[in-house]
């Protein structure tokens, strides 16, 4: 074989291995602390909220402060945390998958010291650059898709409504008052890049209206086959078309099947979805990834539908805060929002909430609502 006769000796894969192709190994960026006791750590605490400390066997500690950061960072803000690490960690930091920056430092001095010089640093506006919290009871730093700035099919933007919604509930980030933690998350479409749907509270964009077909440059900018094929429910079928005296291919869009998801626009520019009047959000609520009291969740239709509200999503907002405060009241201490709504009863969740409960929260795709509801006769509708 081609490979072998190059020189790759299969009985010795590493002999003449070129190793600076690819990441290093994650393990060459570990802060001292944590390289020395890695798989010995006795315990950890939360001294505070977004400051944690860890204890190994031998008594060493390692202090971590996390900061919420935005998804979408510019270059300077970057650099700015990178000279906090060199300033006060020996360079080393990490970004979690929230989104999150975590300094870690060695003992409490300079614990104390970090979170001042951390804590002094503001935006022109008079925001924290690098706010701490998110830790134990508390709402974590919402994780969001690319919605606007990036993406080709969103239904709604990301990284305004994650803004004006953690502004809303920014008291939660920083102080540790809640039952249990709450994930929120964000997706822009029914794609959902997020983890909405294993969120205590998701909001995902939605499309309502099918694609607009644009038969003057369809045949010219598609291949119509791969658009046709790109449709998960067999809503489009390739046609023909008279368009300027002249029959030309093009594709039908059946109304009835269509879901909304935009896969067609993936691969055709010429079947735009986005609509200003029919794009807008549902919130999604229940979900977990933890098996801790109660087994993972998947999320439910709570809002079927809220419009586009740019800049600031005022009826968004409204609603996400009054969810997490119904639930902050009512709850029982460690348990999640789905655990409560599932411990009281659906039924009750819409009574204490406000929330209105129609025939669009019931999920009736391909199984009956009882799968993803109550699995008993006791469910009233």
């Amino acid at each position: 074989m081609a490979f072998i006769s190059s020189g790759y000796n299969p009985e010795k894969p590493m002999e003449g291995r070129i190793t600076d192709i690819g990441p290093r190994s994650f393990e060459d960026f570990y802060p001292p602390v944590i390289k020395r006791n890695k798989g010995k750590w006795d315990y950890h605490e939360i001294l505070e909220p977004g400051i944690l400390v860890h204890v190994a066997e031998n008594g060493e500690k390692c202090f971590t402060v996390r900061c919420g950061a935005a998804r979408l960072m510019s270059v300077s803000l970057i650099r700015e945390a990178c000279d906090i690490a060199d300033k006060h960690c020996g360079g080393h930091l990490r970004w979690t998958t929230r989104n999150n920056i975590e300094f870690m430092v060695e003992n409490e001095a300079a614990m104390k010291s970090l979170v001042a010089d951390l804590k002094d640093r503001k935006f022109a506006g008079g925001s924290n650059k690098f706010p701490i919290g998110g830790t134990g009871a508390a709402i974590s730093n919402m994780i969001h898709t690319q919605g606007w700035v990036h993406c080709h099919t969103p239904a709604m933007d990301a990284s305004g409504p994650v803004k004006a919604v953690m502004d809303e509930v920014f008291d939660y980030f920083q102080s540790m008052k809640l039952p249990a933690p709450i994930r929120l998350a964000l997706a822009c479409c029914l794609n959902m890049c997020g983890a909405v749907h294993a969120s205590d509270i998701g909001i995902v964009g939605i499309h309502r209206k099918p694609p607009i077909v644009d038969n003057e440059v369809l045949d010219n900018v598609c291949e119509i086959p791969l658009a046709v094929a790109a449709c998960p429910t067999g809503a489009i079928k390739p046609t023909k078309t008279d368009f300027d005296g002249k029959k030309i291919n093009s594709v039908s869009v059946n109304e009835d099947r269509c879901m909304y998801c935009g896969n067609c626009y993936t691969m055709c520019p010429a079947l735009p979805l986005a609509d200003y009047q029919g794009d807008g959000c549902v919130i999604m609520v229940g979900g977990k990834v933890s098996n801790r009291i109660s087994m993972p969740k998947l999320a439910k239709v709570v809002v079927a539908y809220i419009p586009n509200e740019p800049p600031r999503w005022p009826t968004l907002t409204k609603a996400i805060k009054h969810i997490i405060e119904v639930y902050s009241k009512n709850a029982k201490k460690y348990e999640r929002v789905g655990e409560w709504a599932e411990r009281i009863g659906w039924e009750k969740f819409f009574e204490l909430t406000g929330l209105e409960f129609t025939h669009h929260l019931i999920d009736d795709f391909r199984d009956p609502a009882y799968y993803t509801w109550r699995q008993s006769t006791q469910f009233k509708f």
